[in-house]
């Protein structure tokens, strides 16, 4: 087992029973990343960081017509994933697996190399090498798919004071903004190619980031999904 599945395993071998019931006050923004990935029927879409399952239950709900799968290095939150989807009745509909989102093999994990789209939740603060984990994200998107995104934000429309707490109540769980996100994902979109897309949220508490793929899947208004990176908080 890796260095990095050990640490998860051990932070979140007793958080995943209470995970989903306390991190839905503060994990904003999932939903609306969800109804974003708009897959066609009969398209893929894989999580990664996948955790307790809870957004792969919405995603299978919501495009029921979708190939789902959920990627998570931790085993104790697959675990807790895999009954989450039982109960919903969807444990047939979606496959998941374990695997570092830095470094995994789609082809040997889940049967195909690339997906139509992809997820990620609040996954890139809590993993060390965050830009090896997204341009692999980037990476495993086929053509004319999109990656979408949403994690904490730099919270720099937020009072001083409060913005210096919240970072450090979430430097005690071993999360870590990542304020370059939005220039790290049009720097590797540029490099293949692709468009990327980053907003602020909630004054800067939280940020959306998209990267489109070229091909043909790709519609204008599909490009057009998010606004452009500025920096400043807009209207979730």
């Amino acid at each position: 087992m890796s260095q990095a599945a050990l640490l998860m395993d051990r932070m979140y071998r007793r958080q995943r029973h209470i995970y989903d019931a306390t991190r839905k006050y503060y994990l904003l923004g999932r939903d609306d990343a969800i109804s974003a990935l708009a897959p066609l029927p009969g398209e893929s879409v894989l999580e990664i960081g996948c955790g307790t399952g809870r957004n792969l239950v919405a995603v299978a709900r919501r495009f029921p017509n979708a190939a789902v799968y959920g990627l998570d290095v931790s085993s104790a939150m697959l675990e807790t994933a895999g009954a989450v989807l039982r109960r919903a009745g969807l444990d047939g509909r979606v496959k998941l697996a374990q695997g570092d989102a830095s470094d995994f093999d789609p082809q040997a994990l889940f049967g195909r190399a690339a997906f139509d789209r992809v997820l990620i939740s609040y996954a890139l603060s809590m993993i060390p090498p965050w830009r090896a984990a997204l341009a692999q994200a980037i990476d495993v998107v086929a053509d004319g798919g999109a990656l979408e995104i949403v994690d904490f934000g730099d919270q720099a429309g937020l009072p001083r004071l409060l913005r210096a707490g919240l970072r450090r109540w979430l430097a005690a769980f071993d999360v870590t903004p990542r304020d370059a996100l939005g220039d790290e994902a049009a720097a590797l979109a540029q490099q293949c190619g692709a468009r990327a897309r980053a907003f602020a949220l909630y004054r800067g508490y939280a940020v959306r980031a998209r990267v489109d793929k070229p091909g043909p899947r790709v519609t204008l208004g599909a490009a057009r999904a998010a606004p452009a990176w500025t920096g400043r908080s807009v209207a979730p």
